[in-house]
């Protein structure tokens, strides 16, 4: 099992939770970010993942001075897990934006597999299906939204997490990596699930995220899934939990607010549209906290 592993942008609203969880599954963890992680027996070396020499440095480097006693130089670095990244639209501007978060991926999957990391998990985004950020009111393709969908976002975020899945592909191929992207549905923290009946009394707001989710903590199981998953080569995986975030089933609730949408397959029970089974099918995913727990 894979248990020494580096994590970028581990300070972020999804590192954060993910981080922890890994911990305590007994993973050895260095987060390389902008901002310290609060997470004991976790340090964080700051690092600009847009400098090449900077990821080159950190992936090749002691986790913590206990590293200095052995007498042989940084231990091996068994996988790296990339969140780091502008974490949307409207922070900065858009060719930053999509400068950064394209340049930073490229950064690390390079110096990860030259220095004989095989194993990489990127985070992807719900938003590369196009209508998150859209410009206006942009219908989905079809129902459900699965890895083979034909991506086309229109915006500087989503577009830079296609051009990620692209560079990651690329090093699978030529290195003989496992490189594996998920693409990351609306992270809800805990404490966020008092906003769902908000969601549910205004279902259009939700059609951007295609009324799904992933809770934070059960992202770090799917990355702990993919972490002890070893030969796929280039993967791509929707991360989200299985269902759909109003409380009709989803054919019916598709059927009145989206018409014009078709669906390739039935759309059983109250499924996310956006599609998890991939993941549940391949790396037996199987969700912890399903927002009904949480929301009388």
């Amino acid at each position: 099992m894979t248990k020494r592993i580096v994590f970028t942008g581990g300070s972020g609203k999804a590192g954060r939770h993910v981080v922890p969880w890994l911990k305590a599954k007994g993973y050895d963890i260095l987060n390389l970010d902008l901002k310290p992680l609060d997470c004991l027996g976790v340090n964080t070396l700051i690092t600009d993942v847009t400098d090449s020499g900077q990821v080159f440095n950190a992936l090749s480097a002691h986790f913590d001075f206990a590293g200095f006693n052995t007498g042989k130089g940084p231990a091996k670095i068994d996988a790296v897990v990339h969140f780091a990244a502008i974490p949307r639209i409207l922070l900065q501007p858009d060719n930053v934006t999509f400068s950064a978060n394209v340049v930073s991926t490229y950064n690390v999957i390079e110096a990860a597999v030259k220095l004989g990391i095989r194993k990489i998990i990127i985070a992807s985004s719900e938003t590369t299906y196009g209508v998150c950020f859209a410009e206006g009111d942009k219908d989905y393709h079809h129902f459900p939204l699965e890895e083979d969908y034909d991506i086309d976002p229109m915006d500087s975020y989503g577009l830079s997490k296609v051009v990620n899945e692209k560079t990651a592909r690329a090093f699978a191929m030529r290195y003989g990596a496992d490189i594996y992207a998920l693409r990351i549905g609306n992270v809800i923290e805990p404490h966020e699930y008092d906003r769902f009946p908000g969601f549910m009394a205004d279902p259009k707001s939700r059609k951007r995220n295609a009324w799904s989710y992933i809770d934070a903590r059960d992202l770090g199981q799917i990355v702990h899934l993919c972490l002890g998953k070893d030969g796929l080569g280039y993967q791509v995986f929707n991360a989200v939990n299985d269902t759909i975030t109003v409380r009709e089933n989803t054919a019916g609730f598709l059927k009145r607010w989206c018409p014009n949408t078709p669906h390739r397959r039935a759309l059983v029970g109250q499924e996310a549209p956006l599609s998890n089974r991939k993941i549940r099918e391949q790396l037996g995913f199987i969700e912890e906290h399903n927002w009904r727990k949480y929301v009388n």
